[in-house]
């Protein structure tokens, strides 16, 4: 235990001081054939078993083999195993995939024991989750997604000013922004994003997408972000238009607020492997409820008449929480989460299959 202990003593955020029987608990879960040793091909497979898109290239597992095979047998043996785990040589190879790989095989809970507390083996964390969410997070591929779209919005909004139309007035605005009148133009219905009355608006939303949806990026990659973003932009133009038909619709917001609310729904979705979900989640509550709050107050209590489309607030936030749980990653799949992803999916469907419809045949509403 000495030895262990002062390996232990460098700096390495991979695993925390632990005993033989914890080692020799994760050891096992890696040898997958019980024959007490891990095999080149069982630590490839492990690797790989999880999702994470084959992140470590074969030259990478080669070289944590070579690294950590002391005496060249082709197996880590019980002793090569704890060792790998704090030879500070490996993180230079290959950077924090071991600390994921680990925290991703450790237990969570064991059973519950007679006096009704949890028994077993807990990874050490000093928050309502083991952090495996955040270990989650990586730089490549880059999270350009919503960083393109945001140049997009800034191209076509500097286009407009150039021609001397302000105000959601120039030749790309009349041609994108959502008109009700033009409801059979159905681009219009997803296109209004790329459109903003002034600098405020755009500039509002440009930093609400960029800090919402890179880090959404960053973990559940660009395809399943820029569904969600194109979700809410839809099912904002969609309510809009049937709870105020003579709305015109101008500005991202609908894919902001379901930024917004996709967080809720990872977060949801990921609660036991998220640091700090309690906390997270209550800023996003607390961000979503002062807009509804606002919108509620200003317009049902001062009577105030504004240009703001709280209606696609909602429907962009509805829309957010929805497809979130449908489509963002969820680490650790338990039952619950799969009922309500189940709920989730056929009630976004019921939704926008609704609101279509009653766009396209419900013509006395929009007289």
């Amino acid at each position: 235990m000495q030895a262990t202990q002062r390996e232990t003593a460098v700096s390495i955020p991979l695993t925390p001081t632990r005993s033989d029987l914890y080692w020799r608990r994760i050891f096992n879960k890696y040898d997958r054939d019980n024959d007490g040793r891990i095999s080149y091909v069982e630590l490839k497979n492990i690797i790989e078993s999880r999702e994470y898109d084959h992140d470590l290239p074969d030259n990478v597992v080669e070289k944590i083999m070579a690294l950590a095979d002391r005496d060249n047998s082709g197996y880590l043996e019980f002793a090569e195993f704890v060792e790998m785990m704090h030879n500070p040589a490996l993180k230079a190879v290959f950077g924090h995939f071991v600390a994921r790989y680990v925290h991703s095989i450790i237990p969570h809970r064991g059973p519950v024991d007679t006096t009704g507390r949890w028994s077993g083996f807990q990874p050490v964390s000093s928050s309502d989750g083991d952090g495996t969410y955040e270990e989650e997070y990586s730089c490549w591929p880059p999270a350009v997604s919503m960083i393109i779209i945001s140049l997009v919005e800034i191209v076509l909004f500097c286009y407009d000013e150039a021609q001397g139309k302000t105000a959601a007035t120039g030749p790309i605005a009349k041609l994108f922004l959502y008109n009700p009148r033009k409801r059979h133009e159905a681009w219009r219905f997803l296109t209004y994003m790329l459109v903003h009355v002034n600098v405020v608006h755009l500039l509002v939303n440009l930093l609400v997408q960029l800090f919402l949806g890179v880090p959404l990026e960053m973990v559940h990659k660009w395809w399943r972000v820029v569904l969600v973003y194109l979700a809410g932009v839809a099912a904002g133009s969609l309510a809009t238009s049937l709870a105020d038909p003579k709305v015109y619709l101008a500005g991202a917001s609908g894919g902001v607020y379901a930024l917004i609310t996709a967080h809720i729904a990872t977060i949801i979705m990921n609660w036991a492997e998220m640091e700090f979900a309690i906390i997270q989640l209550l800023v996003f509550v607390l961000l979503a409820g002062v807009d509804v709050g606002t919108a509620v107050y200003d317009r049902y209590w001062k009577q105030t008449q504004q240009n703001i489309g709280y209606v696609a607030h909602l429907g962009g936030a509805v829309a957010g929480l929805l497809v979130g749980i449908g489509v963002l990653r969820n680490l650790e799949k338990r039952k619950w989460e799969k009922r309500l992803w189940w709920a989730a999916v056929i009630l976004y469907f019921s939704l926008m299959i609704a609101g279509i419809l009653a766009n396209i045949f419900w013509e006395s509403r929009f007289l």
